[in-house]
């Protein structure tokens, strides 16, 4: 299935929160953060139609407090409003 964006709206895969830490400490449900991290699977379009700045596979970070949750073939998704994502993550 495709599925577009339609205006200015980005489809995000959620990155998961950690369950261990890097030195091995299991971390219960209740003590974890929500992350608010994802992969981007889909972007839609400005008003005048030019493309917004992302591209599928990017790595973002995102906030507000208004994100849609969508279920797809088994699988939850993320709609995000466009100004809620604010940077994008680089692997070094």
């Amino acid at each position: 299935m495709i599925v577009r964006p339609i205006g200015e709206r980005v489809l995000l895969k959620h990155q998961k929160t950690e369950e261990v830490t890097k030195g091995g400490i299991y971390i219960p449900e209740p003590a974890r953060q929500e992350k608010k991290e994802g992969i981007v699977l889909a972007v839609g379009t400005f008003k005048d139609g030019k493309e917004l700045p992302l591209k599928k596979g990017d790595h973002v970070i995102y906030g507000g407090y208004q994100a849609d949750e969508v279920e797809i073939d088994d699988e939850k998704y993320i709609f995000v409003d466009f100004k809620d994502i604010m940077a994008t993550v680089v692997e070094e």
